[in-house]
């Protein structure tokens, strides 16, 4: 069997870096060890809350952009626009009807994003489990990188898999999640124990990936810290956790050498080198980013070549799920 990687990020709010190191660095240093690496714009989970119309097609375009500038390869692997595959929707709904109410309502993502309005949210935000499971499921995908957030996500793909197979006979592969245990979760600047996101409504929770090196390090400098002094990382220390983590991936050492390295120094000190980490990490990224957005056509014609690409997969996929259950007439 082929092994066959895919993921995707929403083309909304501004890609921080907890997106780049708890994903697309993931996916980049990935592609390698598959021998097909896919990865969506999923502007169909987007729309689940209310977006811009004209600020959607905007971003679904940075996000191709920021994809290439940060490693994935669009020679290697397909990079795509999730709407453009109708049939990341038909197969959704032939999975919503062998999926349960009562395991979408227990979708902890569901219940943090709606809050105490359940009954007022719109039916795709309930639903975006299940299209999650129709984007993987479509293209045999055998593993899926993805956020600890995103872990009961996969493990309903999972489920909505082995049912189906069981039901049916085998038609979906069933997918294995890939977690990266130190980067897994990116918490937020302001507050260390919620994840760094890209919707939060102070732009002190992240550092975005164009994010300028001024406004980069006033974000670090206005980043909380913990009680005392010390540069160390533990459960008692979350916000330096957090901060020790993005030094750690951005400068390749490891933790407890920089600890070594920050011995008997202030956060004043740690925070001015921290900024100056990101800034020079993130320097080769914008300035491929800035080239690569300013050519729409040739942007446009990447994602359209991955849909093309794809698109006998997905094709395939679905005719046999439809075949399965009885739909449609052979010909």
């Amino acid at each position: 069997m082929n092994k066959i990687i895919f993921s995707g990020v929403q083309p909304s709010g501004n890609i921080h870096i907890g997106n780049y190191l708890g994903a697309i660095k993931q996916w980049v240093d990935l592609s390698n060890d598959f021998e097909e690496s896919i990865y969506c714009i999923v502007d169909l989970h987007a729309i689940t809350v209310p977006q811009d119309p004209k600020e959607l097609r905007k971003k679904i375009l940075e996000v191709a952009a920021l994809y290439i500038a940060c490693g994935i390869d669009p020679k290697k692997s397909s990079i795509f626009v999730q709407s453009d595959r109708p049939e990341h929707s038909e197969l959704t709904w032939i999975l919503n009807c062998n999926a349960r109410i009562g395991e979408l309502s227990r979708m902890t993502q569901f219940k943090d994003k709606s809050g105490k309005d359940q009954e007022g949210v719109s039916i795709g935000l309930f639903d975006y489990p299940v299209l999650m499971a129709a984007d993987i499921l479509l293209y045999g995908s055998t593993h899926v990188p993805v956020g600890e957030d995103q872990k009961q996500h996969v493990e309903l793909t999972r489920d909505l898999a082995q049912r189906f197979n069981a039901k049916y006979g085998q038609t979906f592969t069933v997918p294995e999640p890939i977690i990266k245990k130190e980067t897994a979760r990116i918490m937020g600047l302001d507050d260390p124990t919620k994840k760094m996101s890209k919707s939060a409504a102070s732009p002190f929770n992240y550092i975005a990936m164009n994010d300028s090196p001024d406004i980069i390090g006033q974000k670090i400098k206005r980043a909380v810290t913990d009680s005392g002094t010390d540069i160390k990382s533990g459960s008692d220390k979350p916000a330096m956790t957090n901060l020790l983590n993005i030094y750690s991936e951005m400068s390749g050492q490891s933790i407890s050498q920089i600890e070594s390295d920050f011995s008997g120094k202030g956060y004043g000190e740690f925070k001015e080198k921290l900024a100056e980490v990101i800034v020079a990490y993130l320097r080769p990224i914008q300035e491929k980013y800035s080239k690569l957005i300013s050519d729409e056509e040739g942007l446009i014609e990447i994602l359209s070549e991955g849909s093309r690409r794809i698109a006998p997969m997905a094709q395939k996929t679905l005719q046999e799920a439809k075949s399965k259950i009885g739909l449609g007439v052979k010909r």
